[in-house]
């Protein structure tokens, strides 16, 4: 029997996070101790849970591509600029990490030196067994695809359990629940009513990716990053999106 995924009582091995570049932010700071102690603190009580850790982040706390001036920079300069961003952001993660006692590292398309190796599906399977958390930097190392495509792209490749998408809001609602206060948020969603209603949870590359190869996935509140923890024991709210509704 397929797990019911939406049922508190799922229990994970292995999860792919993607946060974004606001989940390090606060008061304005491109970093903010606060939050990523708490993050990091939080990312080491879920691996005391026995759960296998990869996480992808954005970059929106440095740079948004989409924000460039792209009549005058090129969208392909702008992207791999994001990305640099990205790397940026996981180098700092990663240091907070390691001081909290865990083992860190940062994969990426390419190998920049001395802050990241090269990704390989199987250096990744084999890093994850030996109890090291994942920080996939970089994108997907192509321009015109987003970190939403890379998270699904790497979820995919490590075999998680699900995708789950930390957000400043605690799930996915019919419209924007910050300029409309009639906001209704969903509890379940498929792949198929994401793409009909152009919900804006991750680009359609991702959610393609997603629905073709039946990832789960959650999306979830972590301006409190201790929501993470009640995420993957199922306590937190939010929304699941799935391929196919359960009964």
């Amino acid at each position: 029997m397929e797990p019911d995924w939406r049922s508190r009582s799922v229990k994970f091995t292995r999860i792919l996070l993607k946060l974004s570049g606001e989940a390090l932010m606060e008061g304005g700071e491109q970093y903010s101790h606060r939050k990523l102690t708490a993050l990091a603190q939080t990312i080491t009580a879920v691996r005391q849970k026995g759960i296998q850790v990869g996480i992808v982040i954005g970059a929106g706390n440095i740079f948004r591509a989409r924000s460039a001036n792209l009549e005058i920079v090129d969208r392909v300069t702008a992207d791999n600029v994001g990305m640099l961003g990205t790397i940026m952001n996981a180098a700092i993660l990663r240091d907070y990490l390691r001081a909290e006692g865990l083992k860190a590292k940062i994969l990426s398309p390419r190998e920049l030196r001395p802050l990241t190796s090269a990704f390989a599906r199987d250096t990744a399977l084999s890093l994850l067994q030996a109890d090291y958390v994942l920080v996939f930097a970089g994108g997907t190392g192509n321009p015109y695809f987003t970190t939403d495509s890379a998270a699904a792209l790497r979820a995919l490749e490590i075999s998680a359990d699900v995708l789950i998408k930390g957000t400043q809001v605690d799930g996915v609602y019919d419209k924007d629940p910050q300029r409309h206060p009639d906001a209704k948020r969903f509890e379940h969603l498929t792949y198929d009513e994401v793409i009909a209603r152009r919900l804006q949870v991750m680009d359609l590359t991702a959610v393609t990716l997603c629905a073709e190869h039946d990832l789960p996935l959650f999306v979830f509140d972590i301006s409190d990053p201790a929501n993470l923890l009640k995420a993957v024991a199922g306590e937190q709210d939010g929304t699941w999106i799935l391929k196919e509704k359960q009964p």
